[in-house]
């Protein structure tokens, strides 16, 4: 049986909710659409807000053979024989054959070249969907023979509209007694994304059992997209949620919830290379100078899952998500370099001392440049004691040690460097 999103796609444009910018009456689009006549377009716009259904939409109203390819599984032969069809299905005078590409951003250059002629013979009309920015995924002489529209989120009516729909017209749900309390949390999950508001909806339906009449409520919306890996939304809130969560847990040292999590985002279909992102930036700020291993041991998993892909990456991940949550925690790196950002912003461009200047030039030496520089290299134990900070600064603390064995270390050769006093507790 088919999902309640496609039992409920619209057919014609008067059925086609949203976008009223482009396919309102008197809008660009509606009458390109109108007039019978269309140009090749690329269609601009996040998951879900009606990229496909309104390629087929214009398809069917213009009464012209219809190809579609996917950008993840179609080759440039593919292309090529979309197009030698085209060319034998096409008759005089008559509207050109369509060729619908979904997540056209995924196409390779050469891919994206082998449809330049065909567009700008007319012998397709080309339909682009996608996602991403084209200006950065699309090649510029496709770009330049296209028109580019943009779509967006639906508003709040729409997606209120779209639900009433599916209740009043969709023949399995009017089997139902359903009752929608409380909207807020469908809304939110679905983040303007019409399918994902669907699929919602029907999960909720299905979760009800044999309830009757089936109540639905925030609280029981939330619940329900808890307890279901599969609803795991890696465009929406649950996606920021999840990430806070596992991230939170690695920072608290609990590696049965980062563990947990994990499962969480690599069931619900996470990107690995985000997950693998976040373990470094994590090591670097949670875990940081207690035991610097853990960032070699974050970049080197993000390497690993590059190389190896899926299932397997999520091995790699899971050890590096419990070594981290297992490992001693110093973020004192990273109170450091906000607590410096800020003392620039406070301070503004303090002169470099003159010591610390390079000095390339006869006139900059002349001016002072490098004067009193002392080379560490030449003292006893590579080090002596000269000022490094600007002038207003040079009484300053930035780096403060925290309290674990491998900054107790750092501590004390600094203290032994330059005193005590410097690297002294903040208050």
């Amino acid at each position: 049986m088919q999902p309640l999103a496609e039992r409920l796609r619209p057919k014609t444009l008067d059925e086609y909710i949203g976008q009223k910018h482009l396919v309102g009456e008197g809008a660009v689009l509606r009458r390109m659409i109108d007039s019978g006549r269309i140009s090749s377009f690329i269609l601009w716009g996040p998951p879900g807000v009606g990229k496909t259904t309104l390629a087929q939409i214009i398809a069917n109203k213009l009464e012209t053979p219809f190809y579609t390819l996917s950008a993840v599984t179609s080759g440039v032969k593919d292309v090529r024989d979309v197009i030698e069809r085209a060319k034998n299905n096409r008759f005089f005078s008559t509207a050109s054959p369509i060729l619908f590409i979904d997540e056209i951003h995924r196409f390779s250059k050469s891919q994206q070249d082998s449809l330049l002629g065909a567009v700008e013979q007319g012998i397709v009309t080309l339909i682009g969907a996608t996602t991403e920015n084209p200006s950065f995924e699309v090649i510029r002489p496709l770009l330049s023979r296209c028109q580019l529209y943009v779509l967006k989120p639906l508003e709040k009516e729409d997606l209120l509209a779209l639900l009433h729909r599916a209740l009043d017209t969709d023949l399995l749900l009017k089997e139902r007694r359903i009752e929608i309390r409380e909207y807020d949390a469908m809304l939110r999950y679905s983040g303007g994304d019409a399918r994902k508001l669907l699929n919602i909806l029907e999960l909720v339906v299905e979760a009800a059992g044999d309830e009757d009449p089936v109540v639905i409520t925030d609280a029981m919306v939330t619940d329900r997209l808890q307890q279901n890996p599969l609803a795991y939304d890696k465009d929406g809130e649950m996606h920021y949620d999840i990430i806070s969560a596992f991230i939170k847990s690695i920072r608290g040292s609990d590696p049965d919830a980062a563990i947990y999590w994990l499962a969480r985002m690599v069931e619900g279909g996470e990107d690995p290379a985000f997950i693998a992102r976040r373990l470094v930036i994590s090591a670097a700020e949670d875990i940081g100078l207690a035991n610097p291993n853990a960032l070699l041991l974050a970049n080197a998993t993000f390497d690993a899952v590059m190389k190896i892909g899926w299932p397997e990456g999520r091995i790699p991940l899971a050890e590096c998500t419990v070594y981290l949550a297992t490992s001693p925690k110093s973020n004192s790196a990273y109170m450091a370099i906000n607590d410096a950002l800020a003392l620039v912003r406070q301070t503004g461009n303090l002169p470099v001392p003159l010591h610390l200047r390079n000095a390339p030039t006869t006139l900059m030496k002349q001016l002072g440049y490098s004067d009193g520089y002392k080379y560490a290299h030449d003292y006893p134990g590579h080090f002596v004691r000269q000022q490094f900070l600007p002038d207003d600064l040079k009484e300053r603390s930035i780096w403060v040690p925290q309290d674990n064995p491998a900054e107790a270390r750092h501590r004390e050769r600094m203290e032994q460097l330059w005193g005590k006093e410097r690297w002294k507790e903040k208050k």
